[in-house]
């Protein structure tokens, strides 16, 4: 008897999803479904800009839960291809389809998740229909929240800056809009904490020891006098910087050790790859100092090469595409999440074949991590600073008869703790009863995450996106704006969202 009942109201719920409104007062028309992996992304179309290394890392098929259940992934926390994406735009051109990344734009909003009671994480899972989906389609939403830490409990912390100052970064102010960026950090900073600064051009050199950050005449009058000039040796600046962050470091978990790489990682001198790069200074990687890259500019630009070092390096890699973003990248994003309270860590979602029938998770393709390497702390994944947040997205499809259980599965993280290098692990299950009937009772944050996730699919290509085009999302985003969260950040989207339309038109 409690099989059939459970049967009947998942058969119900689905009935209810496809009948739901949405809020145009039906869903728009999606490609014919295809159970099978899509086809090699097309070749990109020509850059606007010259000299733009970004890297296509494909899109993820549908998959059976009957041939693989489980879904496994690093955690990621970057952004930068968001910004890019608004860069292009305010150029007046569309994105480049390789350098959009579906998980980075839902990353780059504010979720409004509650932070974990205790412990390290919390988790939130809801769901519902789409607009941008098949009818017998659901769109599931696994929320992720790190455990905050305030600017005042926080441990000191030791940064050391790796500035490119090669000629590239003249260009478009780029050099002066990271000495901006650097004058407002050293402003947020408390008495504990320390700056050194590195440069690298044709070679690299030391422009100021470690410094406390209450000398801020003295490490003021280090960053103006920074001139652009010469090649790229990133290598050689990223050497240099990680043996000035060891005769800083703040070890035994007493404090924070962080390389802050600010360039347009176009490396042409030495090494010029994040594998050899990085090969270099493994040691000093592991040894907890960890790197954050900060990509400037447009046009002579590299995001394979600062993501890579980023993912590698224990880090995240942002875009600064003005002041504006400066200021709350180097002042709020920046300080605030300095403590890191995840090392390595991985997202395995595990569908139950007799409740969801079909999955496919939106983006994380080059976050992606072998099933049967979930539990290997070896492995290297994703590391989360306090009070970041992490969204992944799934379009599902349930069974219309069968599922013995009340859950689609469960959503399982695992961790190193970055003290005592312990290993933590965290599990939830997905309920049926977090899935809304209608799109219009969903959250706003689920809604506005539908949307954001519906532009990026078609900026990118995707197979998935046949049915609808930039116009459709635009009308969605229209329709449900006074249901979005009520934020500057979200007036901004539209906006970019009204501008990439017009450029597409």
């Amino acid at each position: 008897m409690r099989k059939l009942l459970l049967s009947l109201a998942l058969v119900t719920l689905l009935a209810a999803a496809c009948g739901g409104a949405s809020t145009s007062g039906g869903y728009l028309s999606p490609p014919d479904p295809q159970h099978h992996n899509p086809t090699a992304p097309p070749a990109p179309a020509a850059s606007p800009y010259g000299g733009v290394t970004f890297e296509d890392p494909g899109i993820n098929p549908i998959t059976d839960t009957d041939e693989d259940r489980d879904s496994t992934f690093a955690m990621d926390v970057d952004t930068a291809s968001y910004l890019i994406a608004q860069r292009f735009a305010d150029d007046g051109n569309l994105p480049d389809p390789a350098s959009v990344r579906v998980e980075e734009w839902v990353n780059a909003f504010d979720q409004a998740y509650a932070p974990p009671d205790e412990g390290t994480f919390a988790v939130q899972v809801d769901g519902g229909p789409s607009p941008f989906l098949d009818q017998d389609e659901l769109l599931l939403r696994i929320g992720i929240k790190a455990r905050e830490s305030s600017e005042r409990a926080r441990p000191d912390a030791a940064l050391t800056f790796v500035i490119d100052t090669s000629g590239s970064m003249s260009r478009e102010d780029r050099l002066e809009l990271v000495k901006d960026s650097l004058r407002k950090l050293v402003l947020s900073l408390g008495e504990g904490d320390s700056i050194a600064v590195v440069t690298f051009g044709d070679d690299a050199r030391v422009v100021l020891p470690p410094t406390r950050a209450t000398d801020e005449r003295t490490i003021l009058d280090a960053i103006n006098a920074l001139q652009p000039g010469g090649s790229t040796n990133l290598e050689a600046g990223l050497r240099l910087g990680y043996g000035l962050a060891r005769e800083a470091l703040l070890g035994d978990g007493e404090g924070i050790n962080r390389i802050v790489l600010a360039s347009d990682g176009v490396a042409n001198v030495g090494l010029t790859d994040a594998d050899s790069i990085l090969r270099e200074i493994a040691d000093d990687a592991a040894s907890g100092i960890e790197l954050v890259a900060i990509g400037v500019g447009m046009g002579n630009y590299n995001d394979a090469l600062l993501e890579q070092l980023a993912d590698r390096g224990d880090g995240f890699y942002a875009y600064v595409n003005g002041l504006d973003e400066a200021r709350r990248l180097f002042r709020e994003d920046l300080v605030g999440t300095l403590q890191t309270v995840a090392l390595d860590a991985k997202v395995q979602v595990t569908f139950d074949p007799d409740v969801v029938a079909e999955y496919r998770l939106l983006g994380y393709e080059n976050r992606a991590v072998a099933d049967d390497q979930f539990r290997d702390p070896g492995v290297d994944a994703g590391a989360i600073g306090a009070g970041h947040a992490v969204t992944a997205l799934y379009a599902i499809r349930l069974r219309n008869e069968g599922g013995a259980e009340a859950a689609l599965g469960t959503v399982r993280l695992r961790w190193t703790e970055p003290g005592d290098q312990r290993e933590s692990k965290l599990s939830r299950e997905i309920d049926i009863d977090g899935l809304q009937r209608s799109f219009a009772r969903t959250a706003p944050e689920f809604q506005l995450d539908a949307i954001v996730a519906a532009a990026a699919e078609v900026l990118r290509e995707s197979p998935y996106a046949e049915g609808f085009d930039l116009r459709d999302v635009l009308d969605v985003a229209d329709e449900t704006s006074e249901d979005l969260p009520q934020s500057d950040q979200v007036q901004e989207f539209l906006g970019f969202l009204d501008a990439i339309v017009q450029i597409e038109d």
